[in-house]
């Protein structure tokens, strides 16, 4: 039933996503994953777990791919040199996505000299199980059919032939000649008619203009304007932001780590909501307010660390029995429902202080941090799985994070009723972790029974929990550097005695974590070295995931990472402007 997509390096991978689904690319014109109707929906194409399914426009001469977005939008041409021309495909999902629809857009153009490209239509719901059947074509060469409970309509294929690996077709363009191709998948009817090409790109530019501003003020522009188009890409209109638009990609060859990030994780929704604030675009940063909002007034203390996008329980955890990505397995669904990471609440103050500082936070958000305060202080002696979801124990990064949230909100807001016992709160916590967390030679230290360094540690002072010359800070900073850092990289903590690259990747997450330490150290040569070294661990695309393989300079885990996206654009804000104009990071 599978159509052979044979799997390439995830640094050659590009995503579409319009909010409620994501599809990835390869360099082959392979669109190798998709679910419908929403994220966490099984899959229609699933050939890059091993799945079947797929849909790829490919030239038939020997061709070397490449490829771009244009600039603030998840519009992707995927670009072939081939041996008598040059053939653009401009594709896209429509843009803002209909939740009940999705509709795939494909523009093939012959750039310099004719083309010739095969064209192939395979898909499989259910991770590939669900056969195609009731495939017909109407009078107008529009094609219909049905793969488990999804409806399609294919258009731009009339030549098409239905065989055992889908609907084949060839396409002839003659110089400067385009050519259009439009999918549409629902679970529901299908509207009567089929949407006008012409129509559904102009829509989708003009929606990508207002949705990405310039970000000007920002050391690099056209990078945090794809990671805003990323952010956006990846939020439904829910305003839940799921972490990645895929699940099972491992993150370490054969060693089991492997996991479905199709949800939303309060900390990330956080991270990418402070990252907006501080970049300037609002309405994304409402979007994350809501989302956490909502989801504190409804769960309150027992807060869940994810959700679906709409708000739902995170299904168990599975395997489909498929061969999953080279190196990983086929695994679906997360544990980290039944967990409980107090760090979370830390991290939604600090959103719904950044909120406040632009004067948007609205008396629900006020009625949700009263909320997740009072969760602080019924459960911050508790142990939690922290930031890295591991054994629960009394990890000290949990406990500063609701320290650094605490005080963020009470320094926006010093006139709210909420702040003095913010204020007393933090002072309660920060003693009560000071007694735990710090090692001997005076930096934070994991856990009361852990006395390794962790990067993660770095992010509460960077938020304000601490001032920026209390001695913890700088020591903590010190470590990191020493013992978790190589060629301006970034490794979470320790695992055991192999080398740090053996365990697992370098994490770019932290790597931007270092150059906001740094910059809030007062050194900004060093704040820009790391900037610009993890800027650069990208793929082809520009696009990040969670892990970077320094030797094999490869990606590593689910693509794109959002909160790798998040804190890019965050420092690329923060680094344009002196330590301390920022409420996060100022000393206290």
């Amino acid at each position: 039933m599978s159509t052979p997509f044979p799997p390439h390096a995830l640094h050659d991978y590009a995503l579409l996503a319009d909010g409620e689904r994501g599809a990835l690319i390869g360099p082959d014109g392979a669109v190798v994953w998709l679910c419908a109707p929403t994220w966490h929906d099984e899959a229609l194409f699933a050939a890059l777990v091993g799945g079947g399914g797929g849909y790829a426009v490919t030239p038939r001469q020997a061709h070397v791919p490449g490829g771009h977005y244009e600039d603030g939008t998840l519009i992707w041409r995927s670009r072939w040199i081939t041996t008598r021309g040059i053939v653009e495909c401009r594709e896209a999902l429509a843009f803002p996505g209909d939740p009940d629809r999705l509709v795939l857009l494909r523009q093939v153009r012959a750039v310099d000299g004719p083309a010739r490209l095969d064209v192939v239509l395979d898909p499989h719901a259910a991770y590939g199980r669900a056969p195609l059947d009731e495939v017909r074509q109407g009078d107008d060469g529009v094609w219909q059919m049905r793969t488990g409970g999804l409806r399609l309509r294919w258009q731009g294929a009339s030549s098409a032939v239905v065989g055992e690996g889908g609907l084949r077709a060839e396409l002839e363009l003659r110089p400067g000649e385009s050519h259009d191709l439009v999918l549409e998948c629902a679970a529901t009817s299908l509207p009567r008619e089929p949407p006008r090409a012409a129509e559904l790109w102009a829509a989708a530019e003009a929606a990508w203009r207002r949705a990405v501003p310039p970000l000007e003020r920002t050391i690099a522009p056209t990078d945090a304007r794809r990671a805003c188009a990323v952010l956006r890409g990846l939020t439904a209109r829910g305003n839940g932001m799921v972490a990645a638009a895929t699940t099972s990609l491992p993150e370490r060859a054969e060693e089991g780590r492997n996991y479905d990030y199709r949800y939303v994780w309060i900390r990330d929704q956080a991270y990418a909501g402070q990252a907006a604030a501080a970049a300037g675009v609002h309405d994304l940063l409402d979007a994350a307010v809501r989302f956490v909002t909502e989801r504190l007034l409804v769960d309150g203390p027992r807060l869940a660390p994810a959700y679906t996008v709409h708000g739902g329980p995170v299904p168990d955890q599975r395997e489909l029995d498929l061969t999953g990505y080279p190196g990983g397995f086929d695994r679906v669904g997360n544990q980290v429902r039944s967990q409980f990471q107090l760090d979370g609440f830390g991290e939604a103050l600090l959103l719904f202080a950044a909120a406040a500082r632009a004067h948007r936070l609205e008396d629900d958000a006020w009625k949700a941090a009263a909320v997740a305060v009072r969760a602080i202080e019924e459960r911050h002696g508790q142990p939690d799985a922290g930031v890295w979801e591991l054994d629960a124990r009394r990890w000290t990064h949990s406990r500063l994070a609701c320290v650094a949230g605490l005080r963020a909100l009470a320094t926006a807001a010093p006139r709210h009723p909420l702040a003095e016992t913010c204020a007393r709160l933090a002072d309660t916590v920060l003693a009560s972790v000071s007694t735990t967390g710090v090692h001997p030679e005076g930096r934070w230290q994991r856990a009361p029974d852990d006395p390794g360094v962790d990067a993660a540690l770095l992010l509460p002072a960077v938020r304000g929990a601490l001032h920026a010359d209390d001695p913890r800070t700088a020591a903590t900073l010190a470590a990191c550097r020493r013992d978790l850092a190589r060629d301006h990289f970034v490794y979470r903590f320790r695992h055991d005695e192999r080398p740090l690259e053996q365990a697992e990747g370098a994490f770019l997450l932290c790597g931007f974590v270092m150059a906001l330490a740094e910059h809030r150290q007062g050194h900004p040569v060093e704040a820009y070295r790391w900037f610009e070294r993890n800027r650069a661990a990208c793929g082809a695309s520009g696009l990040y995931a969670e892990e970077f393989d320094i030797a094999q300079r490869q990606l590593r885990g689910n693509l794109p990472q959002a909160f790798v996206h998040a804190l890019l654009l965050e420092t690329a804000a923060r680094l344009d402007h002196e330590p301390g104009t920022h409420g996060g990071l100022r000393g206290r």
